[in-house]
């Protein structure tokens, strides 16, 4: 067992992530011909049929991509009609996913590790899963390099996630029955997660507040959470609770402590309530005391270990950034202890 306040910069280790579905660095030339049976069906439908190795979801990839022909000419619709007798050519070029899942060296802070779990403490700016315009350079593929094990667990153990420019604690299982264990955990809300947040607008007081809303996607943008009724098709039950620590007449410090882990939620609660996180530019803040990423850190972790039964508990100081926007604004605010 190690424990350590450092940051690692993970060395690639040479091993194959091998997903089930998707080709290899070499492309792959296919050819096909319409069978009788097939003959009326769509072009989506005939691929998936007639390479049965690969996702649907790939093979909609290679579509998009103008890598199918269709009797020597390229075509891009799932929904084409084939006839019998047609001839199919694909490329099956690797795409950006099937290539997402590799090592990767990836400097991220450990507070603690054992055979079973790892806590990270992950600097703003990383991102956690590859996605679209993230596949690579990610959490999960610094993951993959720094242990063997977790090419070995789904999604490499991640069990929770914090948004790109959030920093702070993240746990990681090692192994599957430790991820189980631990997304049973989370699922029971028996892993505390408290984070600290610098936001817009006097707090009013050393208050504390707590914020029962359902929240989901905002029906007038796709891209951003909201407050929602928990009727709606996309409501999720979420709870927050917010204790005031320091501020002045125009920022707000506060500890904030999840009770459910929805998408967003602090950020989306925060403004909610009128105190839109500092240079948080999707929910309504601006760059403020130097900071140009939201102000959000998560502080402290604790949970019952999965394996050992021992009360875990993790702290983590805010990173530089916000210790030196919290630096700025000291002089002129009231406080209590964090």
């Amino acid at each position: 067992m190690k424990q350590t306040d450092g940051i690692i910069s993970a060395t690639p280790f040479d091993g194959v992530v091998d997903e089930g579905e998707e080709p290899g660095p070499e492309s792959d030339i296919r050819t096909l011909q319409v069978s009788p049976e097939q003959h009326g069906e769509r072009l989506d439908k005939a691929l998936a049929s007639g390479v049965t190795e690969f996702s649907r979801n790939y093979l909609q990839q290679l579509l998009e991509s103008g890598l199918v022909q269709l009797n020597g000419r390229v075509c891009t619709k799932p929904s084409q009609k084939v006839r019998a007798g047609d001839v199919l050519i694909l490329e099956l070029k690797p795409t950006p996913q099937s290539q997402a899942f590799k090592p990767e060296p990836v400097a991220f802070g450990v507070a603690f590790e054992d055979e079973h779990l790892l806590v990270v403490n992950k600097p703003a700016g990383l991102v956690v899963h590859p996605a679209p315009g993230n596949w690579s350079g990610t959490l999960l593929n610094g993951l993959l390099a720094h242990a063997p094990c977790f090419l070995n667990v789904p999604r490499a153990g991640i069990v929770h996630r914090l948004d790109k420019d959030t920093s702070g604690l993240m746990v990681v299982a090692k192994h599957r029955e430790a991820m189980d264990a631990l997304v049973r955990a989370i699922a029971a809300r028996e892993v505390s997660r408290q984070y600290l947040a610098l936001a817009h607008g006097a707090w009013g007081g050393p208050q504390k507040r707590t914020v029962d809303a359902a929240i989901g996607r905002d029906p007038r943008n796709r891209l951003r959470m909201a407050v929602v009724d928990l009727a709606s098709q996309s409501g999720k039950e979420a709870r927050t609770d917010f204790e005031w620590v320091a501020g002045n007449t125009d920022t707000c410090y506060v500890r904030c402590i999840l009770h459910t882990g929805r998408t967003h939620q602090i950020r989306v609660h925060m403004a909610h309530i009128g105190h839109p996180l500092l240079a948080d530019a999707v929910y309504g803040g601006t760059a403020s005391l130097g900071l140009v990423r939201q102000a959000l850190h998560a502080t402290r972790l604790a949970f019952v270990h999965p394996i050992t039964g021992d009360a875990l508990q993790f702290d983590s100081p805010v990173p530089a950034d916000m210790a030196q926007a919290l630096a700025q604004f000291a002089p002129a605010l009231q406080s209590r202890k964090a």
